[in-house]
C-alpha cells in the first residue's frame, strides 16, 4: 500500500513590495521560489497566502492584517517590512517597536512558535538606478538601513527568531540590470532568487522533520 502524501505545511508571507513582487510574475516572488524550493527538497510547505502591497510602512502593514479576513494559524511564517519607513524618513527607534509589534503577532500566527517565523532583512535600494530620481544619497541610505536592519536582529534574537541578511547580496548585485525590474527600483525574479538561496538552508532548518 502507498503511503498517503504527508499534509502541506501552510504558509503566511508579510511585507510590501519585497514579498509581493512588485513588477515580476507571482512564481517569481521570493515566497513563492522559497515553498517550490522546499517542495523540491521534499518539505510540502504549501505556496504562501500573501499579505503584502507596494508601499506599505510597518503600520500599514498592520492594517493590512487586520482588514484581511481571519487569518487564523499557520505552520511557517515570514517577514520583511521596513524600507518604506525608511524612504518616509521614520526614525529607526520607532521602527524597532514597530517591527517588535509585528514579529509578535507573526509569531501568534505560528501557533506562539517562534522556531517557525523567518525575517529577511531590508535590502538596499540606494545601490538602484531609481536613487538618481530621488533627493536621498546612497550613503546615508546604507547607514539608515543599517540602523534598521540592526534593530530587527536585536528583536528576532530577544524573541528567537531566525533572522536571514540579505542586505550585502542586494548591495552587491543590486544595481545589475539583470537583477532589477522593470522600473529600476524594484528587484528581478533573479534577484530573488538570491535571497531564495539564503533563506533556503535556514528554511530547511525550521521545518524539516
Amino acid at each position: 500500500m502507498t503511503a498517503a502524501p504527508a499534509p502541506a505545511l501552510s504558509y503566511l508571507a508579510l511585507g510590501d513590495s519585497y514579498t509581493i513582487g512588485e513588477g515580476v510574475a507571482e512564481s517569481g516572488r521570493w515566497p513563492v521560489q522559497l515553498a517550490a524550493a522546499l517542495r523540491a527538497e521534499g518539505i510540502p510547505l504549501a505556496d504562501p497566502r500573501i499579505i503584502a502591497t507596494t508601499g506599505w510602512t510597518t503600520d500599514e502593514l498592520a492594517w493590512g492584517i487586520d482588514g484581511a479576513e481571519p487569518l487564523g494559524e499557520w505552520d511557517f511564517v515570514t517577514l520583511l517590512i521596513g524600507v518604506n519607513n525608511q524612504y518616509r524618513a521614520r526614525s529607526a527607534v520607532d521602527y524597532r517597536g514597530e517591527f517588535d509589534t509585528l514579529l509578535q503577532r507573526a509569531i501568534g500566527f505560528a501557533r506562539g512558535r517562534a522556531d517557525r517565523v523567518l525575517v529577511l532583512s531590508i535590502p538596499d535600494w540606494g545601490v538602484t538606478p531609481f536613487v538618481k530620481t530621488t533627493t536621498q544619497q546612497p550613503e546615508q541610505i546604507a547607514v539608515e538601513l543599517d540602523a534598521y536592519n540592526a534593530a530587527a536582529q536585536v528583536v528576532c534574537e530577544a524573541r528567537g527568531v531566525a533572522f536571514v541578511d540579505i542586505t550585502p547580496v542586494s548591495r552587491e548585485r543590486g544595481g545589475e540590470v539583470e537583477m532589477l525590474a522593470d522600473d529600476g527600483l524594484h528587484p528581478s525574479a533573479s534577484m530573488y532568487t538570491q535571497w531564495t538561496a539564503l533563506a533556503l538552508p535556514v528554511a530547511r532548518g525550521l521545518l524539516a522533520p
